[in-house]
């Protein structure tokens, strides 16, 4: 059996890589085999946090168009969350593997509320915890759930599961000569803005010193790799 490098990881996989070419909604030839994964992940004995985003049904900012009320699109688009993480649930329980969904926002009839203790608890037990709903507040972007929700159950790294196989000096699809980074520092992120994460979320690792892995979910063995602590895509840290 592998050895994982990691103990406890916090999975960030946005809403557009689980709606794969069809760019909207779900596709669950996608879903399907990074719940393969996952579940492969705690097999080997590593304690998966999952947090997802919800851009596969709406973005809040950026759907709601200045037509909005902000509050109010944010809060749609931690309702889409909500629909991924009970895919994903349901996906992994298709598996064999045990997991809970805890929102930020209370729905009990679907999820349990977030509790940090009760989390930490899941994980200890070998359960697979999917965070929904964000950090429950509006103007706060996943990826700052995801370095939150990181702190709080002290994971070991963010795993950040996107539609690029790294960071790059400047788009790869406009710039075909753009370089690929093997691993930066925080400060390098946020001087030369380069977009890993939104600013809050690169402060809130830094501010922790949570490392966090940027890698491509096109390939979902990636996600095993990482646990691992093979070398692939880029690694950001203090």
């Amino acid at each position: 059996m592998d050895t994982p490098k990691y103990k406890r990881v916090l999975i960030k996989i946005s809403g557009e890589a689980l709606a794969g070419d069809k760019k909207f909604g779900l596709n669950f030839d996608v879903i399907g085999p990074v719940c393969d994964v996952i579940q492969r992940c705690v097999e080997i004995g590593t304690q998966v946090g999952i947090v997802v985003g919800g851009g596969n049904f709406w973005r809040g900012v950026k759907d709601g168009g200045g037509k909005m009320e902000r509050s109010r699109a944010d809060h749609m688009g931690m309702l889409a969350t909500t629909i991924n993480s009970l895919a994903l649930a349901d996906a992994l329980e298709q598996r064999g593997v045990d997991v809970r969904v805890q929102t930020a926002i209370e729905m009990r009839q679907i999820a349990e509320p977030y509790i940090r203790s009760k989390a930490t608890r899941h994980l200890e037990k070998g359960r697979v915890v999917i965070f929904g709903c964000g950090t429950g507040n509006p103007y706060f972007s996943t990826d700052t759930a995801a370095a939150l929700r990181a702190a709080e159950i002290n994971a070991d790294i963010i795993l950040l599961a996107k539609n690029i196989d790294g960071v790059y000096d400047s788009d790869p699809a406009v710039n075909p000569d753009a370089k690929k980074y093997d691993q930066l520092s925080y400060m390098d992120v946020l001087k030369e803005r380069l977009g890993v994460m939104d600013t809050t979320a690169t402060s809130l690792s830094m501010d922790n010193s949570i490392p966090v892995l940027v890698f491509a979910l096109k390939d979902p063995e990636n996600i095993y790799r990482a646990v691992l602590g093979e070398d692939i895509g880029t690694l950001v840290k203090v």
